[in-house]
């Protein structure tokens, strides 16, 4: 690396490291994406300096034959977006040349979803395992909350932290709906399945025999720092409780429950607007994930209403 180059991504991290506060482990992220665009400019014997856009378009391009992730290259692209707006801004080049150039477009993964039936055999086991007596107190609760929690959270869709979080005072004005805080302080109203209710009120019935040791501003309390049960602790239940129930513990999280809600809702036939509602999105563009679900069965109901689709599998 030429001396003058070094110079400059060591004063771009002193900058991040002195104004920014930034972490030891980012500070390295970031030297060493900057100069690897460094070595890549060396080798075409152009210095930071005299980088164009030219230059950092052929640098993605080798990035790209290198296997590369188009999410790696956005971080590298950010980080040197980031780098050349400081030379900027600091007067010691005149222009920034990553400027005219767009981020690397990223596959958006689709979400992982369970089957109606594997969601119908998960609900029947933690039923199961809610009713079924239990030689201590607190086993027999413990099952009462983890069936409660996943019975709210397939009927309403809640985001996880928003489900652990829970006030009792949500369930008090009317046990039909639940009021839930989101993202953005946003008050939303999400309705409950007449499950969801009786799961819900057989576990605070089990709550109350506990007595005062369990009586919290909390639907579902817990004695750590936050006062309520965590996101950690219910995804470790859930997966617990998928493995006795024969399911892939793979395959769930309380994340792919919220998935399962709003795919199971488009299947069978509920509109993108209404569950953008339901899901709390504030935008109907993160609801469109999930036009996959409404992509298939819109194919399906052509094939077996249209009548040219009918025409062509008789001519089959």
């Amino acid at each position: 690396m030429r001396p003058r180059d070094e110079y400059l991504i060591e004063a771009f991290i002193e900058m991040l490291s002195a104004e920014r506060g930034a972490a030891e482990n980012t500070l390295s992220s970031y030297y060493k994406d900057i100069d690897d665009f460094s070595q890549f400019a060396g080798s075409k014997k152009v210095a930071l300096l005299d980088v164009n856009a030219a230059h950092i378009r052929a640098y993605l391009e080798v990035l790209t034959k290198r296997g590369f992730a188009s999410s790696s290259q956005a971080r590298k692209l950010s980080a040197l977006r980031q780098f050349f707006k400081f030379l900027y801004s600091e007067g010691i080049r005149s222009d920034d040349p990553s400027g005219p150039l767009d981020s690397p477009k990223q596959a958006r993964p689709l979400p992982k979803v369970l089957s109606e039936a594997d969601v119908e055999k998960l609900l029947q086991f933690a039923e199961k395992e809610a009713i079924a007596p239990h030689d201590r107190p607190l086993g027999e609760l413990r099952a009462k909350r983890t069936y409660a929690l996943l019975e709210v959270l397939y009927a309403t869709g809640l985001r996880v932290s928003e489900l652990v979080s829970l006030p009792i005072a949500a369930t008090h004005k009317d046990k039909r709906f639940i009021i839930v805080r989101g993202k953005g302080d946003k008050e939303r109203m999400v309705p409950l399945s007449q499950k969801a209710k009786l799961a819900m009120s057989n576990y605070l019935e089990a709550r109350l025999k506990r007595g005062k040791k369990y009586e919290s501003q909390w639907l579902f309390p817990s004695s750590g720092e936050s006062g309520h049960f965590t996101r950690q602790a219910f995804a470790r239940d859930l997966k617990s409780l998928a493995g006795r129930a024969g399911i892939a513990v793979n395959k769930i999280s309380p994340h792919v429950m919220r998935h399962a809600f709003a795919s199971h809702l488009l299947q069978n036939g509920a509109d993108l607007r209404a569950v953008q509602q339901l899901l709390g999105h504030a935008d109907i563009s993160t609801t469109q994930i999930y036009t996959h679900v409404l992509e298939e069965r819109l194919r399906k109901l052509v094939e077996e209403h249209h009548p040219l689709a009918k025409l062509g599998k008789k001519m089959e």
